[in-house]
């Protein structure tokens, strides 16, 4: 859409909504040159998210890894810390310095 600025002067607000809801830019005419109003495309937040390589294969083989061997901080702590009634570790227990 092309517009002299006395146009746009006259019927701005019709104008700038037009070219939002269109998408379309507007050209104003002005001394001989041409201004260009352009709606911006709203952004996803997603598109601002950078991307990671930090996975070296295949992420679904990490499922599988058995840390059994790597975590045995658990294995060294005292029998007679308080037990929760099903067997499951209470907070005394697993806050307990080693």
């Amino acid at each position: 859409m092309s517009v002299t600025a006395s146009a746009l002067r006259q019927n701005i607000y019709a104008i700038l909504d037009q070219a939002l809801e269109t998408g379309v830019p507007v050209e104003i005419q002005r001394k001989g040159r041409i201004l260009r109003i352009i709606p911006e495309k709203k952004k996803s937040l997603l598109d601002n998210l950078k991307k990671h390589d930090f996975i070296v294969g295949d992420p679904d083989d990490l499922i599988h890894i058995d840390w059994s061997a790597e975590w045995t901080e658990l294995r060294n702590l005292p029998d007679d810390l308080p037990r929760h009634p099903r067997g499951r570790r209470t907070n005394a227990r697993r806050n307990a310095k080693v």
